[in-house]
């Protein structure tokens, strides 16, 4: 005689075990895209060394990247930058770490190229530092106790803080809600203005290290935004809702600006040091 089967049990086993499948595989994929965005960052907060050059060399950067871009733009993007790294010398001499400190000086540090590197120039009609944009994302830090760790040399809207923030929110839980939260950030920081800038430093930068690391950033956030509508299985808002949705949250920066003492001091945003 058969044993007589619980279809109703089977399928929610069936169910358990996929759910199950589906909550490992987004796991690895917060940590890993987390990771990643840690060395994007890394990269545009710190002038590369020798050793740096070397250990990108070892782990076959961009390669090493758990997220593959697949579209055509991110392959051209990571394929400037393997190519960048492949032509270096096996052994970096004096030569061209100059070339690449004063790169990265020019972009990061100096404005150099005329091509700053904080979101609120490129979002206010003023084209000046530490305006509303600056203080929406200080709100952002603030609600989740962080603070910039040198926010009084590097405002809080400079691109490798905004990028580290975003690893941030990945690492920081396994809800839903988080993602959702990614992909706002996302939306109303970052993607609005990085690939002006990274088009601009792109063709105006005098290594092609830092013209390629600027363009795969770009498109390492465009791409994992798209993910984000799949996972979410929540369409992604076009650029004029973010506007609109944005100038309803403009304010002038005296109201929003908390004084540092409200802040959270002892969490503040510590970027991942290369030893």
């Amino acid at each position: 005689m058969m044993t007589p089967v619980n279809l109703q049990q089977e399928a929610q086993a069936s169910c358990s075990h996929e759910e199950s499948e589906q909550a490992q595989l987004l796991v690895h994929f917060r940590k890993s895209v987390a990771a990643d965005l840690r060395e994007l960052a890394w990269l545009q907060n710190n002038e590369v060394t020798a050793e740096v050059l070397t250990e990108l060399k070892s782990v076959q950067f961009p390669d090493n990247l758990g997220l593959r871009l697949q579209t055509p733009e991110g392959k051209e993007a990571c394929q400037l930058v393997r190519k960048a790294i492949g032509d270096l010398p096996k052994e970096a001499d004096e030569a061209v770490l100059d070339d690449l400190a004063a790169d990265f000086t020019a972009i990061y540090l100096s404005n150099g190229y005329h091509i700053s590197p904080y979101e609120s120039v490129w979002l206010t009609d003023e084209g000046l530092v530490r305006q509303a944009p600056m203080v929406q994302v200080r709100e952002w830090y603030k609600r989740h106790d962080l603070l910039a760790k040198d926010w009084q040399k590097q405002a809080d809207d400079y691109i490798a803080l905004e990028v580290e923030f975003v690893a941030h929110l990945l690492e920081r839980d396994d809800e839903e809600e988080t993602l959702i939260k990614v992909a706002q950030f996302l939306d109303e920081h970052p993607l609005r203005w990085i690939r002006e800038f990274s088009m601009r430093v792109s063709t105006r930068c005098s290594t092609p290290f830092y013209a390629g690391l600027v363009l795969l950033t770009m498109h390492y956030l465009e791409e994992l935004r798209t993910l984000l509508e799949a996972i979410l299985q929540t369409a992604r808002p076009s650029e004029e809702e973010i506007e609109k949705r944005m100038r309803l949250l403009s304010k002038p920066v005296g109201v929003t600006c908390a004084p540092i003492a409200e802040l959270v001091e002892d969490k503040a945003i510590e970027f991942v040091q290369k030893t």
